[in-house]
């Protein structure tokens, strides 16, 4: 495996900079809102997501792999994120805020890792079930958790939190937030698609509640963003408790594996619209230099967002000039402009998030799951419990694992169907005439047992239950000849079938076995411990050969 640093040069074409800046300049106004929301979602603040929209935006587009492609602060990441943040500060008060960032810049640095060993065409390489289970889940938890802000209260980090404080949001709800939220969904799910691509819902829907907020309710006391820092972020420079090591590395694994996922699987989609080819290594590395400098300024992790990228593409954007501009322009409203943002109420964010959670939630797949596959949807429902009430590492690792057992044994099905133990030929059309006709001349003298197709660990079993049978037969011929792969359990089991026959002196004929098969056998000397004559390439010289050595043989005593 090779790796050019070449690879992590930035590369800019200004060919298409009139499409780029107008989708640059869209990008921006559509992520302004969100990245407002995610940063108070994750307990971190407004500015957390404003800077995370600013430095993996401009970082992932500037050394990225995918040129359309607008990165920044997603549902799946802030989940994580309010997660990490609640658990660091709750152990650490005076210093898990710094760790917390510094779970950002591990996970970036792990994405650069997966990028340099070129992992980027297996990250996707995961069942569409497992993904849309924990997508469906996140949007869940995007719902769950912002139900109280929406309603005038508080918002917890964790979904369990959340609920338990039900009873008392549903008992004391704020009228003016709540009315503030519920239009705020009124005009995110209510406004034309036409309006959405000159001005984005959820823009109009934090000016205009903001506005009325603010006109008409000046004194109300709901929660607001409230002053958010201006100018240049400070640093946060890496801080580690050796402690909680163990805690970190796992949220940043988390942070890195999800973040990959969702902007590789992002990337597939900029590539379906734009008609181009990605680079998944690049991208990775591109991703995980954005996070590390968004973890080291304190912004938020952030990775390939779909909504963005889509109407980046829709508007003119074309390559990675577009998401360089449309960081540019975020940071210059929190440079110039940060003062405008301090009277949103956190009713309108939270509207928009739950807007963001019902559109992460798989639908389409949701309706018709249990219509094309019971196993399947079972899967997919439990891998969305899990991303809700227990976390996303668990619930994909669970579901990739009990996916790959259900592969493995629908894999092990076909094979077993495929093997066959034939002593007389009849009803096998596989066969061909004159190899029936030699089966059957042999009398019951003859077990050929036929394997098909690649042999996996799961078929081992099925062929060490023929061992027994063996020895009621005088000869032996192991059929390789469609058999593409041989993986080693089955390779083992192979070879104690040939040792216990001969072990049991009886002839074993070999047959068909080539390429990697036939490399296998020679390794483990399988094949040295038969005579050439019994080593062929074609099943009906074996049974010629089996029959000459039967005729040789003194007849069988009458019973």
């Amino acid at each position: 495996m090779t790796f050019s640093p070449s690879v992590l040069l930035p590369s800019l074409n200004f060919k298409n900079l009139r499409g780029d800046c107008f989708g640059g300049v869209t990008a921006a106004i559509v992520a302004l809102p969100l990245a407002l929301a995610f940063g108070v979602a994750s307990g971190a603040g407004p500015i957390a997501g404003l800077y995370g929209a600013i430095f993996v935006g401009f970082f992932a587009a500037l050394f990225g792999g995918t040129p359309s492609q607008v990165s920044g602060p997603t549902g799946p990441m802030t989940v994580v994120m309010a997660s990490t943040f609640a658990a660091l500060i709750a152990k650490h008060p005076e210093t898990g805020l710094a760790m917390a960032f510094t779970v950002v810049m591990l996970g970036g640095l792990f994405q650069i890792l997966m990028g340099i060993l070129r992992l980027g065409k297996y990250i996707t390489l995961m069942p569409y079930t497992v993904i849309s289970g924990f997508m469906s889940g996140v949007g869940v938890i995007i719902i769950l958790i912002q139900i109280g802000p929406l309603l005038g209260h508080t918002g917890q980090g964790g979904v369990i939190d959340s609920i338990l404080l039900y009873p008392t949001v549903f008992s004391h709800i704020n009228p003016i937030a709540a009315g503030l939220g519920l239009l705020t969904l009124a005009i995110v799910f209510a406004a034309p698609p036409k309006l959405n691509r000159i001005l984005p819902a959820p823009l109009i829907a934090l000016v205009l509640c903001t506005y009325i907020s603010v006109r008409y309710f000046p004194n109300s006391g709901i929660p607001r963003i409230g002053d958010i820092p201006s100018g240049l972020p400070s640093l946060h420079l890496p801080y580690f408790s050796w402690d909680n090591i163990k805690d970190m590395l796992g949220y940043s694994i988390m942070l890195a594996v999800l973040g990959a996922l969702d902007s590789l699987l992002t990337s597939l989609v900029a590539d379906s619209i734009t008609r181009t080819q990605h680079n998944s290594d690049r991208e990775l590395i591109g991703q995980g230099i954005g996070n590390c400098v968004a973890g080291l300024f304190g912004g938020l992790p952030g990775a390939g967002a779909t909504m963005r990228t889509v109407i980046n593409v829709q508007t003119g954007g074309k390559t990675n000039l577009s998401g360089i501009i449309h960081a540019a322009v975020l940071a210059l409203i929190v440079l110039k402009a940060g003062g405008l943002t301090e009277p949103i109420p956190h009713a309108v964010l939270a509207g928009i998030l739950i807007k963001v959670g019902i559109d992460i939630i798989d639908w389409g797949f949701l309706k018709r799951a249990h219509l094309l596959s019971t196993k399947g949807a079972g899967l997919m429902y439990l891998v969305m419990g899990l991303t809700v009430f227990v976390d996303l590492i668990t619930a994909v690792a669970v579901g990739v694992f009990l996916a790959n057992l259900l592969t493995i044994q629908a894999i092990t099905d076909i094979q077993v169907q495929d093997m066959r133990a034939v002593t007389h030929g009849d009803n096998e059309n596989w066969l061909a005439p004159e190899e029936r006709a030699l089966l059957k001349a042999a009398k019951g003298r003859v077990l050929m047992f036929h394997l098909s197709g690649p042999m996996s660990f799961g078929a081992a079993k099925s062929i060490s239950r023929r061992l027994a049978i063996v020895e009621n037969y005088e000869i032996l011929i192991l059929d390789l000849t469609t058999v593409s792969r041989l993986g080693v359990t089955a390779l083992l089991a192979i070879e104690t079938m040939i040792k216990d026959a001969l072990d049991k002196r009886r002839e074993v004929f070999l047959v068909g076995a080539q390429r990697q098969v036939e490399q296998r056998l020679q390794r483990l000397d399988v094949l040295r411990k038969l005579p050439p004559t019994h080593q062929v390439s074609e099943r009906i010289v074996a049974l010629e050969r089996s029959m000459e050595l039967i005729r040789s043989y003194a007849p069988p005593a009458e019973v």
